[in-house]
Parts: C-alpha cells; structure tokens; sequence
C-alpha cells in the first residue's frame, strides 16, 4: 500500500517517539503483557521481536514445568497485535507519534489460531512475528 508515498516521511526524531509509544501500549498500557512480563526488544518494520522469561506463575504442566498453552497463544496474540500497529505506523509514515496512537483506538484481535507443535521448555522465550497482508481493516 503506498497511499501516501507522496507525503514526506517522519523525521528521525520523530520516529523515536512513534518507537516510544508503541513499547509504552505494549509494557504498560496493556496490563496483560505486563503480567506475562512481555519486554519489547524490536518494533522496527520487519523486526517486531519480544521476549519473557519463565516464571512459576506461567506453568501449565506442574511436573515437567511446560510453560501453559494460554501463555503461548497469548504472546503469539500481543506480538502480532504490535507487529500490526508497526506496519500500520510505516505505512502511514508521514503522521506523528500522536496521529499513529489515535488510529489503534479501535484496534482488537478478531481471529486466533494456535498450533501447538512443542512443548515451551526453558527459562527465557523470545517471539517474532511478521506481517503478510495489510489491509484495511484487517492485519494479517
């Protein structure tokens, strides 16, 4: 989509403060992650990275210490809802840092699917994601 490939592009200084307000929506605003203990570590377009570490209150199997399937279904949702609000954030590239926030007022998860192919062994979980289709109304 290049609808505005006309409109100048937001200077850098700019984008820090886009940068800054995506990682405050996704560690403090929504207070699920913080739960999670989700940490941004990328919210660059192309490069939408997160991570938690391993705690007892996030096991789903108490003997073999598997981290729970709603955990994993629940980072794979916050990092793709990030990884939408970047892609939105680049291809509306002329606004600023307050313009992108009011345009994720209405933004929500319609659509989920988890295959769960293994286990969540270990003490520190890292998740990426990537943005296929940007439409509309829809982030795929």
């Amino acid at each position: 989509m290049t609808g505005h490939a006309s409109a100048p592009r937001r200077s850098a200084e700019e984008q820090v403060r886009v940068d800054q307000v995506l990682r405050d929506i996704f560690e403090r605003q929504i207070v699920f992650n913080q739960v999670l203990g989700l940490q941004v570590l990328s919210v660059r377009h192309g490069d939408v990275r997160a991570a938690f570490d391993m705690k007892p209150d996030l096991v789903g199997h108490p003997v073999y210490g598997r981290l729970h399937g709603g955990v994993i279904s629940a980072a794979l949702d916050a990092i793709g809802g990030l990884a939408g609000m970047v892609a939105i954030g680049e291809h509306h590239a002329h606004e600023t840092a307050e313009q992108i926030q009011h345009r994720f007022a209405r933004f929500g998860t319609i659509d989920l699917r988890v295959d769960f192919l293994r286990p969540g062994l270990g003490q520190r979980f890292e998740i990426t994601t990537e943005v296929t289709r940007l439409g509309g109304r829809v982030v795929s």
